[in-house]
């Protein structure tokens, strides 16, 4: 029984530290930015359709800037 839990803990002690370290990292928002897709004279593209500008749009990840000291000027 003793060698069945001393073979267990390292296993719980590493899910643990897995666990905490996963908390501490700070998670990123999401953002869509979409921007005019231009053709090649640089004009904007319009939808027949709709007569609205085509969009190209990505997905971006915005991360928290963190405050810190500002580095001192060499003189």
């Amino acid at each position: 029984m003793k060698n069945l839990l001393y073979s267990l803990v390292p296993v719980a002690l590493g899910i643990g530290l897995l666990f905490l370290a996963n908390l501490s990292h700070a998670e990123a928002q999401i953002k869509e930015v979409c921007k005019d897709r231009k053709d090649k004279a640089g004009k904007v593209v319009v939808d027949k359709k709709t007569n609205k500008p085509v969009q190209d749009c990505k997905k971006i990840k915005i991360h928290k800037k963190l405050e810190g000291t500002p580095v001192p000027e060499k003189k």
